[in-house]
């Protein structure tokens, strides 16, 4: 008796390049990949989930009272923030990963197979998108939990949290290019913690501007993370959204315009 092998190999076009549908099949196979990683590794877990959670205590209950005489009072204006700090270090997570799939010689393995080039990039940001929603809705129930109500309605709610995944995957090519160009996962970390903190804490995230000296408020006035936050805020709330929606999604436009192009050539001359 002999064994049969039977290799399944993608269909490939004349070119020698796989085929558009094909490619979005593979792309979304490799998002399942990421995504059913979480369950070999429970450590990502408690980043997507514990962490969250943490924040949304942490900030309501030792900064509530200080802030706006009570947590109650602080968590209405500070969960959307919160959750808009949460998703931009999350995306920091997809160059922590693409640096270790790198390190660790896994585009190597990839780069043998039939499928497209992008998939294991695209299915990587796509499968951390999927995590920002869990993390996004983990936060939104405690936030019910502890008082917190989104008066905005239920389309409110739909669009906010579409807003905050177009703007996370215009951040993730941001993310691409850092995971690509950093020499391990420590300088990636680094590189997160000196970007994003000065970014959100100098935000309307936490704070109104109008507290802030008139040096920092001209700063914050333009910082992309108070547009969002305040854009985010407005939609849960039911608050005047136009401006701030409209300034979120040109940041994001701007973002990916400028880092995709970069990402994607550090990532094609990586791999």
């Amino acid at each position: 008796m002999t064994a049969t092998t039977t290799t399944i190999t993608a269909p490939i076009g004349k070119s020698g390049r796989v085929r558009p549908l094909d490619g979005l099949r593979q792309t979304f196979t490799m998002a399942w990949r990421s995504l059913v990683a979480v369950k070999h590794n429970p450590l990502e877990l408690v980043d997507y989930s514990i962490t969250p959670i943490m924040f949304v205590f942490l900030f309501t209950y030792v900064l509530g009272g200080q802030m706006a005489g009570s947590p109650e009072a602080y968590l209405k204006y500070a969960l959307p923030g919160i959750i808009v700090q949460n998703t931009l270090f999350m995306t920091m997570y997809t160059a922590m990963a693409l640096n270790t799939d790198l390190t660790k010689g896994v585009f190597d393995r990839l780069r043998s197979l039939p499928i497209a080039r992008s998939a294991p990039l695209i299915g990587r940001i796509t499968a951390d998108l999927a995590k920002h929603v869990w993390a996004m809705l983990l936060m939104i129930g405690l936030g019910l939990l502890l008082g917190f109500r989104i008066t905005g309605g239920p389309e409110g709610f739909l669009l906010g949290a579409v807003l905050l995944v177009v703007f996370a995957a215009a951040v993730s090519w941001c993310a691409v290019l850092i995971g690509m160009l950093a020499g391990d996962v420590e300088k990636v970390q680094a590189f997160a913690f000196t970007l994003i903190f000065p970014i959100t804490f100098t935000s309307s995230a936490f704070v109104r501007v109008e507290t802030m000296p008139g040096w920092l408020q001209a700063w914050s006035d333009v910082n992309p993370v108070t547009h969002l936050s305040d854009a985010f805020r407005g939609l849960l709330l039911g608050g005047p959204v136009a401006e701030p929606v409209v300034w979120s999604l040109v940041w994001a436009a701007g973002i990916a315009v400028v880092f995709y192009p970069l990402a994607m050539r550090a990532y094609r001359a990586k791999t």
